[in-house]
């Protein structure tokens, strides 16, 4: 018990510095999206974004080796034991060298060519686009090597150093984008050119702070075959869930850019990165709680695994949608305010991008759980199978002329198609109660969020546009979603525990 409640303080700790960070964080990405934007224009800012994903597609490899080492090094320390976990970190470094190689060469081949053949990119600024490729190619390396690095970092659970470092990397965005600002010349090759350093520093970081605190990450010159095995048999299988991650991602942003060009790619661009900076909150939370899934498997105790699945996935959809709904309803007002220029398709990708991270915020839990009993070949056949839908359904509407917001809504549907397929999963390989998680999880947050919507929704429409009804959105949004949480979301238990958390911040004030 003793444990338990040393574990709950750890998440606590260490979401709370994954907030501190996050807050500054978000600050600096709304600054950095606009003087990104009014520095490069809608042209380039959705060169950038689209030549970027190019790269991305080629990491579909390295993603499920990056799942694998996370899963294998904390599975490694719940089980205590320090020589095989040093035998998992050299032979994920031996990996990782060799992949990042491999992948080098395919981008400078096949990415070339198909930057050069298929992408719809101006012929004056071509050049400008084989500078962000090869810039993208030298940053994704230098991160697969830091791969092994950063599972240790969070695997030990020392998410202040994830937190504290990750700021450096926000500000040195920062100063890049004031840099290519006020730059005469031609500024998206600068910000190719530049973008480099903050990465190869953070990739040092790591590499010096986890061998001088994780014994285990000290390399030594080893190959096991065994482990070499296991993890790439857990790889090869989850390659699958990563290709579909990607292709629904990146591989629908290159098929938006080859039938409507850059300027919709700028548009899903900013989309995305108004999601991301709210997701990073849920994925501080998520951060701080996996490695505890993973470890209480690995100890083999479900019933903890099971509390944790099921009040991860309620508190950190809450967190979402907290934040979510005032953006949703009054997202035009703030891209004015904060971009000046809004590309047109900005608003509905937004939208739907949201309604999309509430869909899946559902599954990250599961997804853990699934990992952590190792067993992901049928469950990746299904599931994996399933997302894989995304982008030839996505193509398809594309080619015969739909909007490109529709490779979203596609996505929204996928999306609860692979939630009933890992409840079936898991309900076999963890013992998961899969009809208790749709009424206490499932059902909950539906009715939470519809109940925290009303209000500010009929604000929205009743109330003409400008400075009132944003504020009155706002401030009814937070009302009615902090009640709906409280009356609804949270058990009596819960309750007893917010009602003395706020009651120890109020004495705070008094003080």
């Amino acid at each position: 018990m003793g444990n338990h409640s040393e574990d709950n303080k750890r998440i606590v700790k260490n979401t709370m510095l994954l907030y501190i960070r996050m807050g500054v964080m978000m600050i600096i990405s709304f600054f950095t999206a606009r003087i990104t934007l009014e520095a490069l224009g809608v042209t380039d800012y959705g060169i950038n974004n689209v030549v970027g994903g190019l790269v991305s597609m080629f990491s579909l490899i390295s993603s499920s080796l990056s799942s694998s080492v996370s899963r294998f090094m904390t599975f490694g320390l719940g089980k205590g034991d320090k020589k095989e976990l040093n035998t998992i970190f050299s032979t994920s470094v031996n990996i990782h060298i060799i992949l990042a190689i491999i992948i080098v060469i395919a981008i400078e081949t096949i990415g070339v060519w198909f930057l050069n053949n298929k992408m719809v990119i101006p012929t004056e600024r071509l050049t400008a686009a084989h500078w962000v490729l090869q810039s993208s190619t030298l940053m994704f390396a230098i991160g697969l090597l830091s791969v092994p690095y950063n599972a240790a970092i969070i695997a030990h659970e020392k998410m202040g150093v994830y937190a504290y470092f990750t700021l450096f990397d926000a500000f040195s965005r920062l100063g890049i984008i004031f840099a290519i600002k006020y730059y005469g010349s031609d500024k998206l090759i600068l910000l190719a050119i530049i973008s480099i350093i903050p990465s190869l520093i953070k990739q040092l970081y790591y590499w010096h702070y986890s061998k001088k605190h994780f014994k285990e990450c000290t390399y030594h010159a080893v190959w096991d075959k065994r482990v070499f095995k296991e993890m790439f048999s857990f790889a090869g299988w989850n390659f699958i869930g990563c290709t579909a991650g990607l292709t629904k991602d990146q591989g629908v942003n290159i098929a938006i850019n080859m039938f409507t060009g850059p300027a919709v790619n700028a548009a899903r661009g900013i989309a995305m990165q108004v999601n991301g900076i709210i997701s990073q909150f849920i994925g501080n939370f998520m951060v701080a709680i996996n490695p505890q899934i993973t470890k209480e498997f690995a100890a083999g105790n479900h019933e903890r695994m099971h509390k944790l699945i099921f009040n991860g996935t309620r508190f950190s959809y809450y967190l979402f949608m907290f934040l979510s709904i005032p953006i949703f309803l009054e997202i035009e007002t703030i891209l004015n305010v904060w971009l000046g220029q809004v590309p047109k398709h900005t608003v509905p990708f937004t939208r739907l991008v949201l309604v999309l991270s509430l869909a899946e915020i559902i599954s990250n839990a599961l997804i853990t759980a699934q990992n952590a009993t190792g067993k992901i070949r049928n469950y990746q056949i299904v599931v994996g199978g399933t997302l894989l839908m995304n982008f030839p359904i996505s193509y398809i509407l594309l080619r015969i002329g739909c909007i490109p917001e529709i490779t979203v809504v596609v996505a929204i549907i996928v999306s609860q198609i692979c939630l009933y397929e890992r409840l079936l999963f898991l309900r076999k390989t963890v013992l998961l109660p899969s009809k208790e998680f749709l009424f206490r999880v499932y059902l909950n947050v539906i009715i939470v969020t519809i109940s925290s919507a009303i209000v500010p929704t009929i604000i929205h429409l009743c109330i003409e546009n400008g400075t009132y009804r944003f504020l009155s959105v706002c401030i009814t949004s937070i009302i009615t979603s902090g009640l709906s949480i409280y009356l609804i979301g949270l058990n009596r238990s819960e309750r007893e525990i917010a009602v003395t958390w706020l009651k120890k911040i109020a004495n705070k004030f008094k003080r």
